[in-house]
């Protein structure tokens, strides 16, 4: 039998959880689309949801990684900006290492079996 490790990372502040793997869809995604209303809807949430994550982030850093354009005639937007494309990184960079981690660790408990 082969063992294969699974594991996913969060990163959280002292008000709570922070960037995670659906967090990190989300801000591509505006990033992609430049709205938080089309993101949600790919993403298959509420657009409530994805504003709740959207301002709990923005609240839980110095600099937000989102901005808002409130909605109107032409309609609204929302831009990633360079924080949150640094956020993005960041945890980007931690999960590749993490996932590195597992697969070595696993690698060494399978060849000693």
């Amino acid at each position: 039998m082969k063992l294969i490790a699974n594991g996913r990372i969060w990163i959280e502040t002292e008000e709570g959880p922070f960037l995670g793997y659906g967090r990190i869809e989300l801000l591509q995604k505006i990033n992609e689309l430049g709205s938080l209303k089309k993101a949600a809807t790919e993403m298959k949430i509420s657009y409530r949801q994805a504003w709740d994550f959207v301002d709990q982030m923005n609240k839980r850093t110095a600099n937000p990684l989102v901005i808002l354009e409130r909605g109107g005639k032409g309609g609204g937007g929302a831009v990633l900006t360079k924080e949150g494309e640094k956020a993005i990184q960041l945890f980007n960079d931690l999960n590749t290492s993490f996932q590195r981690f597992l697969a070595e660790a696993i690698s060494g408990m399978n060849k000693n079996k």
